[in-house]
């Protein structure tokens, strides 16, 4: 992806205070989930782009636009997810030679293994491993094997499940590494930044104390997925998918299913002991819907999720949203 761009400067590697225009240190994020958290952390001075802002964008087959570079090459930060999920913004990075010091990776941050290197079919890119497991102690031990079984297991970004945004103790170690950064380009406002971080950790923290709950009273119930977007979250809340191998990892792709793998689904929503359909409503197709429709008509309880901020949410009450849609299936 080669975009022409004429007429403006490149992100240099010398970031500072005085670097940041006057409308505040200029983010740009892949995704509205990225964007939202900077927005959080950054207050009135970031002034955030997220490229990726609308249900109706699927970030998986996301073009950039010359819009998108221009962005990209006035930006002191950007945010990306990684793991092969949003690689948009990584090429686009490389492109107007930001500095890699001032690229946030999700993936990087999270700790997890299995996740190929950033774009390695077009050529390698420094920086994007090197702070790989930096984070991992945020995790509490947590390890990419301890998410296995999942049908992203196969996927071809790695043997990861690159939404990690649906881990939150990943998104806790964004938003520090966000005020890290911040607080390098302004260090004036440190303080507030710091005082936002440990707002955000909080709200973080109260979201993980409601799954250990709920994995506490959960524990074996089995549910299936149409993608392994929320696969994290299910997990947290103490839940075992159990979706056939292959079905999900074909719909993420946008592959077609084979007839076998689809029966194995479609046989899944009689069983009684599931206890609902985890649903990608971002990316629906025939297939999804097939399911969906076979899911309503056993009686199975559907639970949709989606892969960013729906418009009027931030990011904590849009998780918030999502583990009530939990409890609220599992409550007795």
């Amino acid at each position: 992806m080669a975009l022409a761009l004429t007429g403006c400067g490149q992100a240099d590697s010398g970031n500072t205070a005085a670097d940041t225009s006057e409308d505040g240190i200029q983010v740009v994020a892949s995704t509205n989930v990225y964007g939202d958290i900077a927005q959080t952390i950054g207050g009135e001075n970031v002034s955030v782009n997220s490229i990726v802002d609308s249900l109706a964008q699927d970030p998986h087959s996301y073009e950039a636009t010359v819009q998108d570079k221009l962005a990209v090459s006035e930006a002191d930060l950007l945010i990306e997810n990684g793991g092969g999920y949003d690689p948009f913004l990584h090429l686009l990075a490389d492109e107007v030679e930001m500095d890699h010091d001032y690229l946030i990776s999700a993936v990087s941050e999270s700790g997890f293994e299995g996740f190929e290197e950033e774009h390695e079919d077009e050529g390698e890119h420094a920086g994007e491993d090197e702070h790989a497991g930096e984070s991992a102690e945020e995790h509490a031990g947590e390890s990419a094997e301890e998410h296995a079984g999942e049908s992203a297991e196969e996927h071809a970004h790695g043997s990861a499940n690159e939404h990690v945004w649906y881990d939150l103790n990943t998104m806790r170690a964004v938003a520090a590494a966000i005020g890290e950064k911040l607080t390098a380009l302004d260090p004036d406002n440190a303080g507030v930044y710091s005082a936002n971080v440990e707002e955000f950790d909080a709200g973080i923290t109260a979201l993980t104390e409601r799954l250990s709950e709920l994995g506490e009273a959960s524990a074996g119930q089995t549910v299936a997925i149409t993608e392994p977007v929320p696969v994290y979250l299910l997990e947290a809340a103490g839940l075992e998918n159990v979706t056939p191998n292959g079905y999900s990892e074909a719909i993420e792709e946008g592959s077609d299913v084979s007839i076998a793998v689809l029966n194995e689904m479609m046989s899944l929503m009689e069983d009684e002991s599931l206890a609902f359909l985890a649903y990608n409503e971002q990316t629906e197709s025939p297939q999804t819907q097939t399911v969906r429709d076979a899911a309503d008509e056993a009686g199975v309880e559907i639970v949709n999720f989606t892969e960013t901020v729906p418009e009027g949410e931030d990011f904590l009450s849009w998780m918030t949203s999502n583990v009530d849609g939990i409890e609220s299936v599992l409550a007795p």
